[in-house]
């Protein structure tokens, strides 16, 4: 037996978001270009999800396009050169390729020297559990800053005349660097899934029997609303106050909530079960997005940053759900 000791990598004390990045399609899609296809209406529509608007991508508009507009924002942001980034995690259900993953091509047009490049499949929880990741990366040692994307292209498989769906999914990227830092930036994730509730959010069709079909047909997403409704509503508050009680923050050291933007019932209803502060500022990017996946919380987070509703060193609460259903939720302080 060799006696030889295999060396462990020595990451930073700490991790921290240094810069975050969206893009948003320029197609400005409101409520009266959807509800014929549905039979429904403005105000249904508003009423049932807080929804007036969302962006639909153009034909250019690509899921590589939209995240390398959104990571080059995130590493201004950040002071970085693309060549620092040594991973590149992308968040995504809506890439339409099974394999490679996207996230090489990412890497590779911004210009990083060879970083490690994957995607992670947690549909709109996803954002969140790359940043858990890159957390552990930077801090383990195995990479000095990871490039973080939220990225989807939903309206590739959204079902215009689903009146559950067409009016809820949109398109967008946001990103995130993450780094080392003196102090901690990023706290512990709660993370999990409900597995027994896999069939609430899926898509609709399995890919062998869209070929089987013969028909030249996409597999569509769907969603049985209210159940989903109930569920994250009342569990989605239970694991935000975990995050808080792992991070050792209270709610009077919270500045900014900034959930999954999948309605903006739920985000409402969320709110009153944590008894969130009225000084609390709320993200509401649903409104005008739509429902974005894993691209909704740093699309929310950026949005906020930007309007001066989240300010550099803020703490914050980042709280996502979706698909299988995963979930997970952590305190950041705001870069």
């Amino acid at each position: 037996m060799s006696t030889t000791e295999i060396q462990s990598p020595t990451g930073a004390p700490y991790a921290a978001i240094l810069g975050i990045g969206s893009y948003r399609p320029e197609r400005l899609v409101p409520n009266s270009e959807v509800v014929e296809a549905i039979d429904s209406s403005d105000e249904w529509i508003q009423q049932r999800s807080g929804i007036k608007t969302r962006r639909w991508a153009g034909p250019e508009e690509s899921v590589q396009m939209m995240s390398v507009e959104a990571s080059r924002r995130a590493l201004a942001h950040a002071g970085l050169d693309a060549r620092q980034i040594d991973a590149v995690v992308v968040a995504t259900v809506s890439h339409m390729l099974q394999t490679p993953a996207i996230a090489t091509a990412i890497a590779h047009e911004l210009g990083t020297d060879q970083a490690a490049a994957f995607d992670i499949s947690a549909a709109c929880a996803g954002f969140c559990h790359g940043v858990a990741m890159a957390n552990d990366m930077v801090r383990g040692g195995s990479a000095g800053h990871v490039l973080v994307i939220g990225v989807e292209r939903l309206t590739d498989i959204l079902d215009l005349y689903d009146r559950g769906t067409a009016f809820i999914f949109a398109d967008g990227a946001g990103a995130a660097v993450v780094g080392p830092s003196e102090t901690p930036g990023i706290g512990p994730v709660v993370w999990g899934s409900d597995g027994e509730q896999f069939d609430l959010i899926r898509q609709r069709e399995d890919w062998r029997d869209v070929i089987a079909s013969g028909e030249p047909v996409m597999p569509h997403l769907m969603m049985q609303g209210n159940s989903v409704f109930r569920w994250a509503s009342f569990a989605m508050a239970k694991i935000a106050q975990q995050a808080l009680d792992r991070a050792g923050i209270t709610l009077d050291d919270l500045d900014v909530f900034v959930p999954h933007q999948a309605n903006m019932r739920i985000i409402d209803a969320m709110a009153r079960s944590m008894k969130l502060p009225a000084r609390v500022k709320i993200a509401r990017d649903v409104a005008d997005m739509g429902n974005t996946s894993a691209a909704s919380v740093p699309l929310a987070l950026d949005r906020m940053i930007q309007e001066g509703d989240a300010k550099s060193g803020d703490t914050a609460l980042l709280v996502a759900f979706g698909a299988g259903l995963a979930y997970a939720a952590q305190v950041v302080t705001v870069p």
